[in-house]
């Protein structure tokens, strides 16, 4: 039986649902969260269907896509689990309900979506295809297809600049700061909406700055090791002064598991309506830490793993510059609740997660 690592059940006020014998549907892999989610359910479930849906698009080289999708595969030959992979676009609605029609899944983890935040300033229309239009077929199709439970990642951009910390799902969430951030907030709403409308089980998951081996390049830790290594200088943004609650992908993985396995009971109002059976939470690992702190420790890392000299000369690389558009100087999220409903709170520090990285980084670079 499929049961969380810690031996804890969900709330009384959950549906409680083994993954086992289930046909889940995880969009956004193989990308980087959908891939490890994707290799954890099919390493730890006995039997069942498990469904990757992505575009294999080009936002950053699909090599690391492929090579993740190869990962996804590898591990597909140990279980007795299904895998069906299907190439294509969440914009495309045709595609998206035939996906449903065809194989009938009866848990959605919604994580494909066009991430970035300084991306979003120069594209908006991926975003809005993507984000938008794609998760709104995500809806349709459970609405008309009626799923046990809908998972869909959002993202702590929500906030936008919120200066109360540690940021709490009970905050208000008005005033993004970039078009991603609106995006992520507009699919929470829409899934409220069709909750509300048509009884769908669905929960939000609010990531704080997710890292690990075989990661978007485009986030800072990846993208400033490639420069690093290539004896470029890196910029680190507002003088240095952000921090950040990194959240490694194992515990990101791991938040999402025990949250597939728990939905917001269906209940019926005084009025005789539905109540909405949805829910918010925060994964973030729960310590805000110093970006020149987090980039000191990455650095150490690559030495030691080889991938910088031993006297790699860190401060010639370096340039400090003022804050980007969009961006926001501190995320610290409060992860009580989940602590509280799902018996989870993120454990891996950044200088295991950093080690983990760089001895990936080191491997896979040499292979290429």
């Amino acid at each position: 039986m499929f049961t969380f690592e810690r031996g804890t059940s969900v709330k009384n006020d959950k549906q409680a649902i083994d993954l086992n014998n289930k046909t889940i549907l995880v969009t956004g892999s193989p990308g980087f969260i959908g891939a490890n989610l994707v290799m954890r359910l099919l390493s730890d479930l006995s039997c069942g269907t498990v469904i990757s849906f992505d575009s294999m698009n080009d936002y950053y080289d699909p090599k690391l896509k492929e090579y993740r999708l190869e990962l996804i595969k590898e591990t597909a030959k140990t279980t007795p689990v299904k895998h069906v992979f299907i190439k294509g676009d969440l914009a495309d609605q045709t595609l998206v309900e035939e996906a449903f029609k065809r194989y009938k899944p009866q848990i959605v983890v919604n994580l494909a979506a066009q991430a970035g935040v300084r991306y979003s300033i120069d594209h908006p229309g991926a975003y809005i295809e993507s984000n938008i239009v794609g998760f709104f077929n995500i809806l349709e199709a459970c609405r008309w297809h009626e799923v046990e439970h809908l998972v869909y990642a959002s993202s702590s951009s929500v906030y936008g600049g919120n200066k109360k910390v540690p940021f709490s799902v009970e905050d208000k969430v008005d005033h993004p700061v970039s078009l991603y951030a609106a995006t992520k907030k507009s699919n929470e709403l829409l899934a409220h909406s069709y909750s509300k409308l048509y009884n769908i089980p669905s929960t939000g998951l609010r990531f704080f700055t997710v890292y690990g081996p075989a990661g978007r390049p485009d986030m800072f830790y990846y993208s400033a090791t490639q420069k690093l290594a290539a004896g470029m200088k890196i910029q680190i943004f507002n003088y240095g002064d952000m921090k950040r609650d990194f959240t490694y992908v194992d515990d990101i993985v791991e938040g999402i598991v025990r949250v597939m396995q728990g939905a917001p009971k269906k209940k019926t109002g005084e009025d005789g309506l539905p109540v909405p059976p949805y829910a918010i939470y925060n994964i973030g690992g729960g310590t805000p830490e110093n970006l020149l702190d987090y980039i000191a420790t990455l650095q150490e890392e690559l030495v030691r793993v080889g991938v910088l000299p031993a006297d790699y000369d860190f401060n010639g690389h370096r340039e400090l510059v003022g804050m980007q558009a969009g961006d926001v100087p501190v995320t610290y999220a409060d992860c009580e609740a989940l602590e509280q409903e799902y018996g989870f709170r993120p454990t891996i520090d950044i200088r295991t997660g950093l080690r983990r990285f760089a001895e990936w980084y080191k491997e896979y670079y040499a292979a290429q």
